[in-house]
């Protein structure tokens, strides 16, 4: 493991939480989130722990877990990019007691969280365009079905009297 030392290095825990099947699958993808940041550049990662994979309460075969991992990074910033980039559920900074941060940290952190919500954004409205689409292409579809189904029922009322005139 590689060591930082820098006098903007920040200690922290984080912790994910995730849920799926097979219960296998939740330590071996933990272990893979944790492998990928710690090859983060300016990232080590110091301890980790696993927990074991839980059943959800009311669910038959669906799992939860989470991994508590105690993190070095050389910048406030690095921690920034980790929480927007593995979206851990907690975070807790254990030293330094006081963080001193330029204006420039401040313009690179809150230029980073606005470059990412605004790609957030974009996803929210594509996927809304398109919920908007389909909603329109159903309710067509319910239309021409319902349009099929009188068609269809008239059809059949024609060929009922046409074999009921045959009988008699």
């Amino acid at each position: 493991m590689s060591s930082i030392k820098s006098k903007n290095e920040i200690r922290a825990v984080l912790i994910l939480e995730i849920l799926g099947r097979p219960k296998e699958h939740l330590v071996e993808t933990l272990n893979n989130y944790i492998d990928k940041m710690n090859s983060e550049p300016g990232v080590v990662v110091e301890n980790k722990k696993i927990n074991e994979p839980t059943i959800v309460k009311d669910q038959k075969d669906l799992y939860t877990t989470y991994a508590e991992i105690e993190i070095k990074v050389e910048e406030a910033f690095l921690l920034i990019l980790l929480t927007f980039k593995y979206m851990p559920s907690h975070i807790e900074v254990l030293s330094p007691d006081e963080l001193i941060l330029t204006h420039n940290d401040y313009n690179d952190m809150l230029n980073e969280i606005t470059r990412r919500l605004h790609g957030y954004d974009e996803v929210a409205k594509i996927l809304q365009f398109e919920k908007n689409a389909l909603t329109i292409k159903l309710k067509e579809f319910e239309e021409k079905s319902k349009s099929d189904i009188i068609i269809l029922d008239k059809f059949k009322e024609e060929n009922i009297k046409k074999e009921k005139k045959k009988k008699f």
